[in-house]
Formats: C-alpha cells, sequence, structure tokens
C-alpha cells in the first residue's frame, strides 16, 4: 500500500488529500451534513484486517498518526483530523453467529440493523444500538447504550474477546487472559482507544419473543409534574423494560411549534402478555387529562424501533449533540432544559433523557454509568447559514445543567466544548489507567487520542 499512489476511483486504494477522489470521499465518511473542516492526509480503507495492519505499518514508518472510523454518527466528526492517515473500517463487514454457543464474531462495520436482522435469523438478540445504521465498532468501543441495555448491560459489557492491531503493526487477541488491560480499555474508552480493533466476539441473548410499547405526550409546560409522575412507576418497572423522555415538537410538520414531553417505555419480553403485564404500571396515569395523545401497549418490533429512531434524526440534517451525567434528579434536570427546548430555533432539535440502565453487574471496564440521571440534547437544523445559532442553542443548554452535572457519555459527548470533556467521561481512577495503558501500548503515539477544542479551533468551519 503506497501512499503516494494517486486513483480517482473512490472504491479502492488509498487517497491522499490531492487526488480528485478526496473531497467527496472525505465528506462522505462522515454521516453529519455539518462537516468539519479538518483534512487527513490520506484516507485508506481497509477490506480485511492484513489491510489494518499493512496501513498502520505504513503510518508508523512515514510517522504518520492514525485515526479510525467504522460508521457512526461522531456528531463532533472526532475521527477527521488534520494530517495524518484515516483508516475507514467500514469495509470490514463481516458477521459470523454460532447459535450453539450464542456467540457472535462481528466486524467494526457491521451495522446494528443488519447484526440484528442476522441475530434474528437463529433466535438470538444483543443490545444493539437504538439507530440502526450505526457500525458497531465505534458503538462498542464507547460502551454501547442500546436496545434492552436494562437486561443486558451496556453493550460493552458482553464483548468476551477482541482482534486488535496494535501501534505496532502487530496483530493480538485481547481477552480476560492475554491482554486483559487492553480488552478493559475496549469496553468503554471510546475515539481515544489506542489499537484498530477489526473483530468483537460478542456474547448473545435469547430474542424477545415479543416487544410493546406504552407512550404518554403533554405539553412541555407540564415536564416537572410528568417527571414526577414518570419517575415513579418507573422504580416497579424491571430491567427489561426501557424507559425515557423525550422533550421536542410533535410532529413538527403538522404541529410547528407545538412543544412536548414525551415519556416511551419499551419491555422486550417473552410473549405479548409478558410484555403487557410488564408495562401495566403505565398503563394508567394521573395527568391524563392534560395528555396530548397516548399509546399504550403498542406491538414493536426490532425494525419499527429502528424506523423511529431513523425519524429522529433523518440523513441529510446538520446536527450537534453533548451528554450530561447527573445524580440530580429528571424533575430538576428536564426542567432546566424544557426552558431550552422552548426557545429552541429548529423544531428538530431535541432532548433524550434515558433512564440509566441497571442491568446484571458489569465486568471490570472503562466504561461506568457516572451518575443516576442521564440527557442528551441535541441541535438538528437544515440552514449552514445558521450553524452558529445551533451550535450556540446546544452551548447555552448545557450550560443550564451542567452545573448538576458528574460527567459526560464518551459516545456523543461534544469533545470540542470543553477540554475537560474527554476526561470527564471516566472515573477519576479509570481515567488513570487509559492514560498508563496508551503509555504502554502506543508509547510513541501512533494512534490519535481524544479531539480537543484547540485542534477543532483551527477548523474554519467550526462555532
Amino acid at each position: 500500500m503506497n501512499p503516494h499512489t494517486r486513483t480517482s476511483d473512490p472504491g479502492t486504494g488509498p487517497v491522499r488529500r490531492e487526488d480528485a477522489a478526496y473531497e467527496d470521499l472525505r465528506g462522505a465518511l462522515v454521516w453529519n451534513a455539518l462537516k468539519p473542516g479538518r483534512f487527513p492526509d490520506v484516507i485508506v480503507r481497509a477490506a480485511s484486517a492484513a489491510d489494518v495492519v499493512e496501513a498502520v505499518r505504513l503510518a508508523r514508518s512515514r510517522g504518520l498518526s492514525v485515526a479510525l472510523r467504522s460508521g457512526g454518527h461522531s456528531w463532533c466528526g472526532s475521527p477527521l483530523r488534520d494530517g495524518g492517515m484515516l483508516i475507514d473500517l467500514s469495509g470490514l463487514h463481516g458477521c459470523a453467529v454460532d447459535p450453539d454457543t450464542a456467540t457472535a464474531t462481528v466486524q467494526p462495520g457491521v451495522t446494528g440493523s443488519q447484526l440484528t436482522s442476522e441475530l434474528a435469523r437463529h433466535g438470538l438478540a444483543f443490545p444493539a444500538g437504538h439507530c440502526g445504521s450505526v457500525a458497531v465498532g465505534g458503538y462498542l468501543l464507547s460502551g454501547g447504550l442500546g436496545w434492552n441495555s436494562g437486561a443486558h448491560g451496556p453493550a460493552c459489557a458482553s464483548v468476551e474477546r477482541i482482534e486488535a492491531v496494535t501501534a505496532d503493526g502487530e496483530q493480538v487477541t485481547a481477552d480476560e487472559s492475554e491482554h486483559g488491560d487492553l480488552l478493559w480499555a475496549a469496553r468503554g474508552a471510546g475515539p481515544g482507544f489506542f489499537a484498530a480493533v477489526t473483530a468483537f466476539h460478542l456474547r448473545l441473548y435469547p430474542r424477545p419473543g415479543a416487544i410493546t410499547s406504552t407512550r404518554w405526550t403533554f405539553p412541555l409546560a407540564d415536564v416537572t409534574e410528568v417527571t414526577h409522575w414518570a419517575t415513579g412507576p418507573a422504580a416497579e418497572l424491571p430491567p427489561e423494560v426501557e424507559l425515557g423522555f423525550c422533550l421536542g415538537t410533535a410532529d413538527p410538520g403538522a404541529h410547528p411549534g407545538r412543544r412536548t414531553v414525551t415519556v416511551t417505555a419499551t419491555a422486550f419480553a417473552t410473549s405479548r402478555q409478558h410484555a403487557d403485564d410488564l408495562l401495566s404500571p403505565l398503563r394508567r396515569c394521573p395527568l391524563e387529562r392534560s395528555s396530548l395523545d397516548r399509546t399504550v401497549d403498542e406491538p414493536m418490533t426490532f425494525e419499527s424501533l429502528y424506523a423511529s429512531s431513523a425519524a429522529l434524526w433523518p440523513p441529510g440534517l446538520r446536527y450537534a449533540a453533548d451528554t450530561l451525567w447527573s445524580d440530580a434528579g429528571f424533575p430538576a434536570l428536564l426542567g432546566e432544559l424544557a426552558e431550552a427546548v422552548a426557545s429552541a430555533p429548529s423544531d428538530r432539535s431535541l432532548v433524550l433523557a434515558p433512564l440509566a440502565p441497571a442491568g446484571r453487574p458489569p465486568p471490570d471496564m472503562a466504561f461506568s454509568a457516572l451518575g443516576r440521571s442521564y440527557v442528551v440534547p441535541y441541535a438538528v437544523w437544515d440552514d449552514p447559514r445558521q450553524d452558529a445559532a445551533h451550535t450556540g442553542w446546544l452551548r447555552d443548554a448545557m450550560h443550564r445543567v451542567e452545573p448538576l452535572g458528574t460527567g459526560h457519555y464518551i459516545a456523543e459527548t461534544d469533545l470540542t466544548a470543553a477540554p475537560s470533556r474527554a476526561r470527564r467521561s471516566f472515573t477519576a481512577d479509570d481515567w488513570q489507567r487509559l492514560t498508563s495503558l496508551r503509555g504502554r501500548y502506543d508509547p510513541d503515539g501512533v494512534f490519535r487520542s481524544y479531539l480537543t477544542p484547540d485542534e477543532a479551533a483551527a477548523d474554519p468551519s467550526a462555532p
């Protein structure tokens, strides 16, 4: 693989910045329509683990730092960095399922919907991400809060082994008995992980016999009463029920400007009757008279769940997001954020607040839930002339609740917002351990660490 090879074919070979295919490819590697103005020297599209080995060795020999992407949202465009090499892992999309052991070997470019569909053929499931188009590579490395995480824990807790290419260009297998520290870091380190994972070995679970959802929608002004009510029944719900709040606009096309708070509970059960029983605490609501809409015990499928997520985050729009863990209750957190949503310049912008999954005791891993509550504000818009207004709205929304915060979630936090974002996505001990392991596995800094505000500030498109 020669980085000086010129090619006009965006589907094969390395592409350098001066190549005709470069800009189209660079833009395609960021799902967000808001493209960072950061430019790798060369982009390598790997089709096999051997390609990754060759690319890392080449980068090391040329003194090029390496960034990685597998096909997620990465709202702040973390994989896109100035200079160096970007290795695109989305071409690694093998998926092998062993139904006898309820395990799978999955490459980083496999999307959540592809994985879910393949597992369905064997009556199996995995806590894949809420957005079906997101590849598993970055999702698993960042922790992975997905469908039915309450029952199974964050997705990274079900990673039993990884195959990876280290900074010296060697292929290694990491599990609990060999390179255990590398496996520990792969379970949550996110975009600062210091190796290129070419395969994840996953523990799988029985596929739910039925999925059912109950949803209540109220005027945004009722957010305090709604959150006080919903957190009561939430305490009665078993881990197989995923409950969360959404602050936003109800059907922006039909009701522009009507801001609402929606409570949604989704049960992953053994049967329809079991699912209905699990959701019984939410079947009645003392605030029913003020509700704008309700759907009780609606049968769902993974396909319909993915369709609902796709409607919230359609391709072709501009996005910015940030995250916050907190020990404050949802009435306090969402009360503050409701005021921000009420003044949002876009009807598409929203705040999600899923209840943090409890699940079974997780293994030792870099990821941890850093608070009792969790919120994610999203700015969503389409006009590039309004970039500053919408990213400014996101920053203002976060400023309202940051005094209540205990940390961030590395998967979706805005690493460009403050130098502390990456560090505060981990406990102090885990951050220290990650730093030490990076020094041991990648002493020369071959792999990029976390994106920083200083690096993003050089981007002319940055707010």
